[in-house]
């Protein structure tokens, strides 16, 4: 059965292609799984549930709030008893009632000047003339109000109200106005336009009441005969009319302004809008109907709009997938991998939106949108980890959106602008403290990007501002606790090897080092030596060249089961092999490698550094024990036949590239060691015969490694090494002529 190469941050693994792990009707079923957490991320906003209940019917369920919603018939009420509570507005008309008292005494003066007239008939002329008076002065009032809105009701209330409360002179006084001299009326109209004047200044709304105030002030004045204060009192009543009228129009605008100044009544989001068993009335119906959750009709459009919406999203992000070189398009643990961190970052955003309502609407800014596209760009790739951050942006717009709007871009840029951040940033992050500065500049940026859009509404508070950013910088601190914590159940539940991981496992103080260093330091020597190699090699190749150096560490931890069997080890002692049987000592040499992946797995080591322990030799020939045996055999006639297979280690051959790598790094790494003073020549000779023979032998053949990548190793291996061994190697150089040598010291 052929296999399938799995290469997570550059680490390349080699997989069996049975399974679930590579099938793709499974493949499918994940991505379909996908797109229903899409869906249901979404829909929670975009279609509510909807209930079906009646009139006068008792409800069978409870039925919550799913958004903080208006309560339309509480906001009514509301805005009636603020419009009752408004006082009406009154109007103070300039009525000119002075000028009034002046054609009444020019009235006066003309008509008992005429000595034609009879005094009966002047009589008769002041009952007509003084209503003509009153009339002909309030019609020049009514015309001198400015047309406009209301206008014509409010001259109508003018109207009303004079009407309702015009004086009537007691018909014995119009006898006595025909015997007024006209000393009197000069003596008698500036008192009269004093007292008016002075009662006007007033606000009238009930002329009785002002009028009710004249024989006072009559009494007052300087006027000696009664008669005279008699005339005045009459006159100063019939010229005093209300000046403060009602305003209809101004009246109700105030009670407009009242009515669309009163705050809305809220239904807070879960809040119970119909108990179960609840009679279902009016209200309650309404209360339901507003919230737009009555199932008055059925209405899949919304669904299927947001079926495509999900599907989209899925399949932009499965072709991006499809075309790039990520092991994730074939591997179904990665896809897997993928969409629990997009339901464990769904559920985070939800988590923070059940907490959002119109009075802080800004709790949005606290969720920690940038874990997932962190914690995609730490386990998968980085490229996939930017298409994640546009998805997780697109989703937080619409959780987070209070308004009628599908989204709201402040929330997504924020999500966006947070998550691109946490990516290019965790590109460097090597330990895990490190993580905690991503999630610090995580913090920055996402500060400056709500204060930015805060700025930008150009309505906003001292304290919008305060809290807005107090979310943002505690989201970008979240993330990075979240991120902390969720790293080490991946890393044991798929498997993953990350960056900050192999840095973690690289330090000296490990145990398994400690007992490397302690209990067989050349073997310690070795490994390190190994590792600079394979590092170099493997980025050279494009491979992951931490995964080699880390690897490269612990490849030989089994020699520490039997130290002093081992060359490098053999200090200024015998070497045990020169007594015992070659088949014993293959089975000695062999069995570190098993040794090595038990001990590995004691300490928990992940797989990919255990596969390069149990890989690195593949079924090479140990040739040193065969040739003793041949030799053994050829000595002692009778043996039993040795066979080249019994010779070899188990295997398996290296699955990857980096077990690969590290194989050939620890042949040359032995081989070149062994070079009592190992020239240019000799090493690259010794580098391409290692690599030559692995390649005949078919050590490759079950690892990606082209022809074009073993001679890239090759090269990079010699450069290495010539750096190493650069102070013992003896480069060839021609005779210097004399004339090149004068003035040159002896070194």
């Amino acid at each position: 059965m052929p296999n399938q190469r799995l290469s997570i941050k550059g680490k390349s693994f080699s997989y069996r292609t049975g399974g679930w792990k590579y099938s793709i009707g499974v493949r499918v079923l994940l991505l379909l799984l996908l797109a229903v957490i899409f869906y249901m991320s979404l829909s929670g906003k975009w279609i509510p549930e909807r209930y079906d209940i009646r009139l006068g019917v008792v409800s069978d369920r409870t039925i919550f709030a799913p958004t903080q919603i208006e309560n339309a018939i509480e906001t009514q009420k509301a805005k009636e008893e603020a419009g009752k509570k408004v006082q009406p507005v009154f109007t103070i008309v300039p009525m000119k009632n002075e000028q009034m008292v002046a054609v009444i005494y020019e009235k006066l003066r003309q008509i008992n000047a005429d000595e034609q007239l009879a005094l009966n008939d002047k009589v008769n002329v002041f009952r007509n003339v003084f209503p003509v008076i009153y009339k002909d002065h309030t019609d020049m009032i009514y015309r001198s109000i400015s047309p406009g809105p209301g206008s014509d009701l409010f001259v109508a209330e003018m109207k009303a109200r004079m009407e309702e409360q015009p004086y009537r002179i007691p018909e014995e006084m119009y006898f006595k106005f025909p015997r007024l001299l006209k000393e009197d009326l000069a003596v008698m109209e500036p008192v009269t336009v004093e007292i008016v004047t002075r009662l006007m200044a007033d606000q009238i709304q009930n002329a009785q009441t002002a009028r009710a105030k004249v024989a006072e002030l009559v009494n007052a004045s300087s006027l000696a005969k009664a008669t005279n204060r008699e005339l005045v009192q009459e006159i100063a009543r019939f010229a005093l009319t209300p000046n403060r009228f009602l305003n209809q129009q101004a009246t109700d605008e105030e009670k407009a302004q009242a009515r669309d100044n009163t705050k809305p009544v809220y239904i807070n989001k879960d809040d119970i809008l119909v108990q179960k068993g609840e009679l279902v009335t009016e209200e309650l119906y309404q209360r339901v109907k507003s919230a737009g959750l009555l199932k008055e009709k059925v209405n899949y459009w919304p669904q299927l709009g947001l079926a495509i919406t999900s599907l989209l999203m899925t399949v932009g992000l499965y072709m991006f997938i499809r075309h790039s070189e990520l092991p994730i398009r074939t591997n179904n643990v990665q896809l897997v991998m993928l969409i629990v961190i997009v339901l464990l970052n769904v559920v985070g955003m939800k988590i923070i939106a059940l907490g959002q309502n119109l009075e802080y609407p800004y709790i949005g800014y606290l969720v920690p949108a940038a874990m997932g596209s962190m914690l995609i760009a730490l386990m998968l790739d980085i490229p996939l980890a930017v298409i994640s951050a546009l998805l997780f942006s697109i989703i937080s717009s619409v959780l987070f959106n209070i308004n009628d709007e599908l989204f709201d871009f402040r929330y997504g840029f924020v999500s966006l602008v947070t998550g691109l951040t946490s990516v290019f940033a965790a590109q460097r992050a090597n330990q895990r403290a490190s993580i905690l500065k991503v999630g610090t500049m995580t913090s920055i940026t996402g500060a400056a990007a709500v204060i930015a859009l805060t700025l930008l509404e150009n309505d906003y508070t001292r304290n919008q501002i305060l809290f807005s950013t107090c979310f943002a910088v505690a989201a970008g601190l979240l993330t990075a606790v979240l991120v902390i914590g969720l790293m080490p159940f991946f890393e044991a539940a798929f498997g993953i090897l990350s960056p900050l991981k192999l840095v973690e496992l690289s330090n000296p103080n490990h145990p398994l080092l400690r007992k490397l260093l302690t209990e067989t330091p050349g073997t310690y020597h070795h490994s390190v030596m190994v590792g600079n190699l394979s590092e170099a090699a493997a980025e050279s190749v494009g491979a992951d060249g931490l995964l080699c150096r880390v690897g490269s560490f612990y490849h030989d931890i089994g020699k520490t089961r039997r130290p002093s069997y081992f060359i490098e080890n053999q200090m200024n002692i015998e070497n045990p092999h020169d007594r015992i049987d070659p088949e014993l000592s293959k089975s000695i040499i062999v069995a570190h490698a098993r040794d090595g992946v038990e001990m590995l797995k004691e300490q928990r080591i992940p797989k990919p550094i255990r596969d390069i322990a149990e890989q690195h030799h593949g079924t090479t020939l140990l040739k040193f024990f065969y040739h003793k045996a041949l030799k053994r055999q050829a000595d002692e006639p009778g043996e039993e036949p040795v066979i080249e297979e019994d010779f070899r280690y188990p295997g398996p051959k290296a699955q990857s590239k980096e077990a690969a790598i590290v194989g050939i790094a620890d042949g040359v790494e032995a081989a070149v060691r062994s070079l009592r003073n190992p020239t240019i020549e000799q090493i690259d000779s010794t580098v391409r015969k290692i690599i030559k023979e692995r390649l005949d032998d078919g050590q490759f053949n079950d690892c990606d490694l082209t022809l074009k990548e073993l001679e890239t190793i090759a090269k990079t291996l010699n450069e290495t090494l010539l750096g190493i061994f650069h102070s013992r190697i003896e480069y060839p150089s021609e005779l210097p002529s004399k004339s090149d040598t004068k003035g040159v010291s002896k070194a």
